[in-house]
């Protein structure tokens, strides 16, 4: 995470400045959009090899002096477990979007054939079995170190396979990848979170933020610290990903890691009916939250008040 990438603030200044959020291809510099989180939208700008991921959600300099400092941790942390981590720095801009400070996460972008995603849509069986693999060796490094610094520190992790990449593969056709989600450094320090949660919830309408506080943040929050609802979550994202047919060889091949390479964390077999049950209800869950936002921005329009976030078009889910 040393690398130092030659960030040119000024065009980046430039961008924002003229950017239109709602309809971002009628900016005064259009960007190529390479992909949706909850809390960010990675653009490419320009022609040079970066990926920015736009986060205009902290209302003060506190705000993004604790982001900073958890993001540090949290990369320290997952280096030390073992993780290989895509280069990447924050870029605090001057400017605010409204009321917002605007924080750009910047990485090197990586090609689309080797993010997992895209992997995973054309690939044969033994191809997804051994990047599945790949996957779970990589996550169970994580859920050793939340052991071994039990009551002092705790990594959570978003383990869908579109936050992987396969930089290489070894001779005997093994990926050899890096998580590139870090706009989201879930670490917790004797148990506190250190990401303030309710950035999570700053994207959201405001009449909904009373909703997700009280019934969903706190297990939202938690389900990335639990290995086994990590897994479930990444296969589950199959149907996402247009691979129902590979949800059978996933399942059967995380149930045999778990047994046999995994053994001493005595996680529970895995079911096909709650892999279908967790996806049934977490595409209804984004399916809602995204048409509020879209709601939500009308209303900011209709009022007069700006609307920080570019949202993405219809999702297949």
């Amino acid at each position: 995470m040393n690398e130092m990438l030659a960030v040119d603030l000024e065009r980046l200044e430039a961008f924002e400045a003229g950017l239109d959020p709602v309809h971002p291809e009628r900016s005064a510099v259009p960007p190529h959009i390479l992909g949706y989180g909850e809390i960010s939208t990675a653009l490419a700008i320009g022609d040079d090899d970066l990926a920015c991921k736009r986060m205009p959600m902290f209302l003060s300099e506190e705000e993004i002096a604790a982001y900073s400092r958890a993001f540090d941790l949290y990369t320290t942390h997952m280096t030390g477990a073992g993780i290989k981590l895509a280069p990447g720095q924050l870029v605090r801009l001057r400017q605010r979007c409204g009321p917002y400070y605007v924080l750009y996460l910047v990485q090197r972008r990586l090609p689309p054939e080797v993010i997992g995603n895209q992997i995973v849509r054309a690939a044969r069986r033994d191809d997804a079995e051994r990047l599945l693999y790949g996957v779970l060796r990589e996550l169970v490094k994580v859920a050793h170190f939340n052991r071994r610094h039990a009551g002092t520190w705790a990594l959570g992790i978003d383990g869908q396979i579109s936050n992987w990449a396969a930089t290489a593969w070894t001779e005997d056709g093994q990926p050899v990848l890096r998580y590139f989600d870090l706009t989201t450094p879930l670490i917790r320090q004797q148990s506190v979170e250190l990401l303030d949660a309710e950035l999570f919830l700053r994207s959201a309408p405001s009449y909904l933020r009373w909703v997700l506080r009280r019934f969903f943040l706190q297990d939202v929050l938690d389900r990335y610290y639990d290995l086994r609802r990590v897994v479930i979550d990444l296969i589950a994202n199959l149907y996402k990903e247009g691979r129902i047919d590979l949800i059978p060889l996933w399942i059967e091949c995380a149930n045999r890691f778990f047994d046999q390479e995994a053994a001493e964390l005595n996680i529970a077999t895995l079911q096909r009916q709650e892999i279908d049950a967790y996806y049934r209800e977490d595409a209804f869950i984004w399916r809602f939250y995204l048409a509020a936002r879209r709601l939500d921005r009308r209303l900011h329009r209709w009022t007069g008040r700006t609307y920080p976030y570019v949202l993405p078009g219809r999702i297949r889910r």
